[in-house]
């Protein structure tokens, strides 16, 4: 009743929208990198449900017309905005053909179980996990240091943590990251029912690096005031600037106070594909669970997160569930156990894999780990550029691909300052010629331009500084 009565008619249109797929990615430098949205756009698509039909060819005009000419812009080579990753065209056409297939891959015997393994082995060996580690694709970093966290919950409160919960338990669990990791940490501490006071904040070193001797001093003191120390995370290439903790200082630490040790990362972690940082990511090897996105370094579309566990059977102890709709057979479909369902949240899975798949595949990680040895180029480049400005300057050291620094303008005080460098973020926003993002690095607000692009030129990264500069002298 849903598919067309007319399959020639669909064809037709099915190559035209790839055709419009193709050269909305071919020609992205040709446009705007973001525009807002026109308010009558908003009030079309505010419209409400439609009751009958509409046929494909007008509602695939309205796309073009609406909805195409919109988006965030992070596909374009002069998009620096927070960390999010561009894709590629073959990305694309692997979510084509993943919906095309359409498997649930919460579990069963079919092919798509088959390719997802495949991948978290690969990044499982990437890593230097064992191989009885086990891994599930998610859909994102948030939702990997989620299950991290649950599975380090379960190791602390013992194999009846899921029947008996926190209030069946005695132990005060505590946990430990810096003051620089991502905020979706302390979240998965609310979700998990360890209340956001259990997530003990440390603070950074002039790198913006966790300090390994406060870390071991809040573990002594909490458990002199009768607190359990469970879990330390360590980020592999925090959000705003960028800074990787020294890991195998903390996995020393970890191992000595039998802790667990999670590593948040989200966009860091592949980095062990480029020269400049596989040596800042020693450690990474050690720690007993990892969360990472393939939405970003990896050039994946989204969404594509994923988080390995050292322990694989504590892994599918924390999740793994029965009932009878979800009954395990030896043979035929209802086999090939274990399912992907038995290590995180989800029953209903997408073929996530296949996008994944078809990236290492077709470009191989080699060319990959130089895309991201590229970025990190640029960063240090763009670095180069603001020290020798006369109005530009630094607020923290470049580590990887991240660079946060403010326009100073002469006989502003701080808060004039901050004000000023908001407005530029904002204003090569609407000018369409680049995105960038603010943060605040030791109290002052910051431009912060992130490179994860695997289109940009350093001419893109040079003409976003020119264009901040020549906006500021306007102001």
């Amino acid at each position: 009743m849903l598919d067309p009565k007319d399959w020639e008619q669909f064809r037709a249109l099915a190559h035209r929208a790839l055709d419009d797929a193709i050269d909305y990615q071919r020609d992205v430098r040709d446009r705007p990198v973001w525009q807002p949205v026109p308010d009558e756009i908003q009030a079309s698509l505010a419209q409400r449900m439609p009751l009958d039909p509409t046929p494909l060819g007008d509602v695939y005009d309205r796309f073009v017309r609406e909805i195409l000419p919109f988006s965030s812009g992070n596909i374009s080579p002069r998009f620096f905005g927070w960390v999010q990753g561009t894709g590629t065209p073959t990305g694309a056409l692997a979510e084509l053909l993943a919906a095309t297939m359409n498997p649930n891959v919460g579990g069963r015997n079919h092919v798509a179980i088959y390719v997802e393994r495949a991948v978290i082995a690969w990044f499982r060996d990437l890593f230097g996990f064992p191989h009885d580690a086990s891994g599930v694709l998610t859909v994102g970093t948030s939702a990997a240091n989620l299950i991290a966290v649950v599975c380090a919950r379960m190791r602390a409160l013992g194999p009846n943590a899921r029947e008996i919960g926190l209030q069946g338990s005695k132990k005060r669990l505590v946990g430990y990251a810096s003051s620089s990791t991502h905020g979706c940490v302390r979240k998965a501490f609310e979700i998990a029912g360890l209340g956001a006071h259990a997530l003990h904040i440390l603070p950074v070193d002039a790198r913006h690096r966790v300090d390994p001797e406060a870390l071991s001093a809040a573990i002594a003191r909490d458990r002199a005031a009768g607190l359990e120390p469970f879990l330390v995370v360590g980020n592999a290439g925090t959000v705003d600037v960028g800074a990787i903790d020294p890991l195998d200082a903390l996995a020393d630490i970890a191992q000595r106070e039998h802790l667990w040790f999670h590593i948040d990362g989200a966009f860091g972690a592949p980095g062990v594909l480029a020269p400049t940082l596989r040596p800042m990511l020693k450690g990474l090897e050690r720690a007993d669970s990892l969360a990472f996105d393939f939405h970003k370094w990896i050039h994946v579309p989204y969404d594509a997160g994923c988080v390995i566990i050292r322990d694989g059977e504590l892994h599918r102890a924390a999740f793994a569930s029965d009932g009878p709709y979800i009954t395990r057979m030896e043979r035929g479909l209802a086999s090939a156990t274990p399912w992907f369902t038995d290590y995180g949240i989800d029953l209903s899975r997408g073929f996530r894999a296949l996008k994944i798949w078809f990236t290492i595949q077709e470009h191989g990680a080699k060319r990959i780990g130089q895309a991201i040895e590229t970025n990190v180029r640029q960063a240090a480049m763009l670095g180069d550029l603001i020290d020798r400005h006369e109005r530009f300057e630094l607020l923290a050291p470049v580590a990887t691909n991240v660079v946060c620094f403010r326009y100073r303008k002469p006989g502003m005080n701080e808060a004039q300052l901050d004000t000023l460098n908001d407005a530029l973020v904002i204003a090569v926003q609407e000018s369409g010629r680049a995105v960038v993002s603010s943060t605040t690095v030791n109290s002052h607000r910051a431009i912060r331009v992130c490179i994860v692009n695997q289109r940009t030129t350093d001419d893109d990264v040079r003409e976003t500084l020119a264009a901040l500069d020549e906006l500021a002298s306007l102001s």
